[in-house]
């Protein structure tokens, strides 16, 4: 395993941790301001923090919709991030091909909820030695994820997150079932409630998803109550200005007291 992804798998699994980051690499100057942010708060919090933003957003709703800058220069705006801040950084990946370059510059490579079956993704994605956080599909019951978990270990990797992040239930809608944390901790990973896509609601905007902000510290309560190993959270300095998932976005001015409330949960629950 890579040194760096072995040393954040290992802080995964003797305590709380976050990832945090804006859904999209708008520009660089906001992941810095976004990544700075994170930084100086998971340090007087004292607790992990992972950098996340997606160079490409492969799956939205409208071909008209911003997806990124792009895998070259979304990796070299990640690696300028780690190199100011610190941060180990997680962001997706779409394509067998992708796995390699990403895992130059990210610590951890994820699966989006939509691939989290695609056996050559997974391959792919297992054989560069680095952490792989999968999240489980919209569509998939939480035992299911037993196959993907399966195609990762035996392509050969050895440190996997698993991420809730809701299920389907009806037209442009998610819910959150919180036993799917105690089933998927059952595999033996590290488990991650995502707080801000289990919010969105789907296509919900027409030829774009919008989502239900209110809910965001309501459900990442619940999933550190019912025993989330970490919390994803995506935020943005103004959600409602964002490029992508603004609707269900946490507000980077709250970013701070609602991972502080988070921290006297886990705590209590020690």
């Amino acid at each position: 395993m890579e040194e760096s992804s072995k040393i954040l798998f290992e802080a995964s699994k003797a305590g709380p941790f976050v990832i945090v980051g804006p859904c999209v690499l708008e520009s660089l100057d906001l992941a810095l301001l976004c990544a700075e942010a994170v930084a100086d708060i998971a340090s007087r919090l004292k607790i992990p923090a992972v950098f996340k933003s997606s160079f490409d957003k492969a799956n939205r709703t409208s071909l008209d919709s911003f997806r990124g800058p792009g895998l070259d220069q979304g990796l070299e705006w990640l690696a300028k991030v780690k190199a100011r801040t610190g941060l180990p950084v997680i962001t997706d990946i779409h394509l067998p091909d992708q796995a390699a370059a990403v895992a130059e510059v990210a610590d951890v490579l994820q699966i989006p909820a939509f691939l989290c079956r695609q056996t050559d993704l997974l391959a792919a994605a297992a054989r560069t030695g680095r952490l792989i956080n999968v999240k489980k599909g919209q569509f998939l019951a939480p035992l299911d994820m037993a196959h993907p978990v399966g195609k990762l270990t035996d392509s050969g990797c050895k440190a996997v997150w698993l991420t809730e992040r809701g299920a389907s239930f009806g037209y442009n809608n998610l819910v959150v079932d919180m036993r799917s944390i105690a089933i998927m901790k059952q595999f033996g990973w590290p488990v991650v409630f995502d707080a801000t896509h289990s919010v969105q609601l789907p296509g919900g905007a027409g030829g774009a998803s919008s989502g239900q902000r209110e809910f965001v510290d309501v459900l990442a309560r619940a999933a550190v109550a019912a025993g989330a190993d970490g919390v994803f959270l995506e935020i943005h300095p103004d959600p409602d200005k964002a490029l992508c998932d603004g609707a269900n976005s946490w507000p980077l001015g709250r970013l701070e007291a609602l991972l502080r409330q988070l921290l006297d949960l886990w705590r209590t629950l020690a």
